[in-house]
Parts: C-alpha cells; sequence; structure tokens
C-alpha cells in the first residue's frame, strides 16, 4: 500500500464531550483535532470489548499516532449490555456519524472525508454501520440542533478494520462448541436471538447481495487469533469482492487478537498502525 501521509507530526488538541443523550443516558466522545487548517480526514472509532466493555480510551495507542498523522479522531462510547442490547449500539454509532459530518467545520474536516475505525466487535459495528447506512432502525436518533444544510446522512469514505468479529453467528457457534463461556455469555448479553445474530452480520449481509454500500475497507488480522474461527477475514474478502466492494486484508503472522493493544511498541503493532495512517490518508486523499 502506498502512503501519502505528510512526513510532518501534528500537534493535537483533545476533548471530552457529550456528543448524544439516548435514553437519558450521556454518551462521551474523546475528540482529537490536528492543530491545522485541514482539510483533515477523520474518523469514528468504536472499541472492541465483546460488545459489552471497553470505552472511549481503549485504543489510545491508535488514536494518538493517527491523529498526530493528520487525522481527526471522534473516539466513542455507546450503549452496551446490561443497559442495552442490539440494535441500540448500532444507532448511537450512526449518530455519531451524522454528528461528525454535521460539526466538520468544528474540527478542520469536511463530511466526504469521515470514515469508520473498529477493532473486534467495534469492527462487526462498524461494518454494519458502513454497509446499512439509511436502515430505519439503525439511523432511529434524530440529530438535532445542527447547521443549517448539514449533510445528515450516514455514509462513510472508508472503514478501517481490526481483529473483527464479521460473522457473530459463526462466532457464537465457534465459541459455544469449544466452551469459551465469557464469549457465550457476551453473546446472549448483546444479541436478542440467534436471528438477530444473522441480521446484523456482515458476512451474510454481503453475501445475500443486500442493496447495501460498499465503502473501501482495509482488514487487518492475526494468523494466531483464536477469538474468531480461523477463516472469518478470508470469508468476508472473498465475499465483499464478490459484492463488487474493495477491500485489501493484510495478515500478521503469528499475532493473536487484539495485538496492537497488547504491545503498542511492537513491530507488527507498528506496521498495523502505519497501514491504517496510510489507508486513511490514501482513501481521503483520492476524495479531495
Amino acid at each position: 500500500m502506498t502512503s501519502k501521509i505528510d512526513t510532518a507530526k501534528f500537534n493535537i488538541d483533545i476533548q471530552d464531550i457529550e456528543y448524544n443523550k439516548p435514553d437519558g443516558t450521556p454518551l462521551l466522545a474523546r475528540l482529537y483535532r490536528p492543530q491545522g487548517a485541514g482539510p483533515f480526514p477523520a474518523v469514528v472509532e468504536v472499541h472492541g470489548g465483546a460488545w459489552g466493555s471497553n470505552d472511549r480510551l481503549t485504543n489510545t495507542p491508535i488514536h494518538q499516532p493517527l491523529a498526530e498523522s493528520g487525522v481527526v479522531v471522534m473516539a466513542i462510547d455507546f450503549r452496551m449490555p446490561p443497559e442495552a442490547m442490539y440494535p441500540a449500539s448500532i444507532t448511537d454509532i450512526n449518530f455519531a456519524i451524522r454528528w461528525l459530518k454535521a460539526h466538520a467545520g468544528d474540527y478542520a474536516t469536511l463530511p466526504e472525508l469521515v470514515g469508520l475505525l473498529g477493532t473486534s466487535s467495534g469492527g462487526h459495528q462498524a461494518m454494519l454501520s458502513a454497509l446499512a447506512p439509511f436502515d430505519p432502525a439503525y439511523g432511529a436518533l434524530a440529530l438535532n440542533n445542527v447547521p443549517i444544510d448539514a449533510p445528515t446522512d450516514a455514509r462513510v469514505a472508508f472503514v478501517a478494520l481490526c481483529w473483527s468479529v464479521l460473522d457473530p453467528l459463526a462466532r457464537y457457534r465457534m465459541v459455544r462448541e469449544k466452551g469459551i463461556q465469557r464469549l457465550v455469555d457476551a453473546h446472549h448479553a448483546y444479541w436478542p436471538s440467534e436471528d438477530a445474530m444473522a441480521e446484523g452480520n456482515p458476512q451474510l449481509i454481503v453475501e445475500r447481495g443486500d442493496s447495501l454500500e460498499r465503502p473501501p475497507v482495509l482488514l487487518l488480522q492475526g494468523t494466531a487469533d483464536d477469538n474468531l474461527t480461523p477463516d472469518m477475514a478470508d470469508r468476508f474478502t472473498v465475499a465483499y469482492r464478490d459484492a463488487g466492494g474493495r477491500i485489501t486484508l493484510e495478515k500478521f503472522e503469528g499475532q493473536p487478537h487484539a495485538f496492537i493493544g497488547k504491545d503498542p511498541s511492537a513491530r507488527a503493532a507498528l506496521h498495523a498502525i502505519e497501514l491504517i495512517k496510510a489507508f486513511v490518508h490514501q482513501e481521503a486523499g483520492a476524495l479531495t
């Protein structure tokens, strides 16, 4: 992959904001804004944690270098079990995309430069959001008090995915068969049923050929990831290409699930972060 990143390292402003309050639940986002005129690419970042744990600070080792390369990062909290099940988190992500687009001028970005970044279960939620930005259930939260003529759709320009649960039904059956109870419990806490796992399933959505969005995708996957079925990344890559989507799969030999967070200074982690930076800048550069 060819990088179009400026070699300059940007100073960044960091602030926490409340971007929404559905059902009275305050949802916070950590916003990283490079100092400069822009326009900068932007990502809404969706953390992992088996749909029910972690928060907007989890992937700081990714947020910080990405922002310093000249990318606006909006790392979000969203509703999780036990307070909320699927699809509440997807409606929060859909809302966050629309919110950032509507406020793009405040952060030196443009609506057409907004993408998604997700890890693990956050990758599942990011990809699902990208595929179905106009689903009425996912877009159920109204966006109020936005600038006149602000774009209010949830389409994204690109998606960067790390070790993502792209077929939650297959992962559920795997962990149930292996007796990995903490992950079985996580599925039960988030998903109302197996039918819901099939409905909100990026792999099956793409295989069905549903007439949905197909933004460019970067997918990073370790070969020693025992959190997912061994073929999950490959199956999604094939299906996405067959459906007319553009996707790049980068494999990391011997790396486990969530390998960036396990050792952000390791060679594999640093290389993965560079690939994410290059992808975001490359896709945004093609739009400007």
